[in-house]
């Protein structure tokens, strides 16, 4: 039967230890064997090779959904806007349009802060934050913007990856990474 930890517990032994050669009280122990101790290095080449393989393998997966996301993006804007032309007026799809167009640059420089987080240290956010309080700027005070559909349009990149997950969970494709299993 192993003792409680709370049994345990008193001024001698609860030191800290900062080596494994210290014993309770700081002293260096000496080793009991005269032998040298080897200890082998794992081999770097093949965990290097297959981490190098599994980073492309990421990386073009990564690559393939940032097009996917372009792709639904430009569709829904599209549609979006040649459905507003029809239906309303040209300018309420003009503002929409040049929502969409500056919600596709924040989802590109969102997808560049992504691709290079783990390769760098960078502080994400600055410059899309901007891009967008800027828009909204200009939308108050250019007199032929109007705010409401600018917005939307600037959010028609927040669709597409609601899209893109929706998709991917109701309807995986048959080519996906899942292995049957047997």
């Amino acid at each position: 039967m192993h003792p409680r930890f709370q049994d345990n517990l008193t001024p001698l032994t609860t030191g800290p230890r900062f080596r494994r050669s210290d014993d309770e009280f700081g002293r260096t122990i000496a080793p009991t064997s005269s032998q040298p101790v080897r200890v082998s290095a794992p081999p770097v080449q093949p965990e290097t090779v297959a981490t190098s393989e599994e980073s492309q393998s990421s990386d073009e997966e990564y690559f393939q959904l940032q097009k996917q996301l372009y792709l639904v993006t430009l569709v829904i804007s599209g549609a979006v806007v040649t459905s507003l032309w029809c239906l309303y007026s040209r300018d309420l799809a003009l503002n929409y349009l040049i929502g969409a167009i500056v919600g596709t640059v924040y989802l590109r420089m969102m997808a560049r802060d992504v691709g290079r987080l783990g390769r760098t240290k960078v502080r994400l956010g600055n410059g899309r934050m901007a891009l967008f309080i800027g828009l909204m700027v200009i939308a108050t005070q250019v007199q032929q913007l109007q705010i409401l559909p600018t917005f939307f349009g600037f959010m028609t990149y927040k669709v597409a990856i609601l899209v893109h997950v929706l998709l991917t969970t109701f309807a995986p494709d048959s080519n996906s990474s899942r292995q049957p299993v047997n």
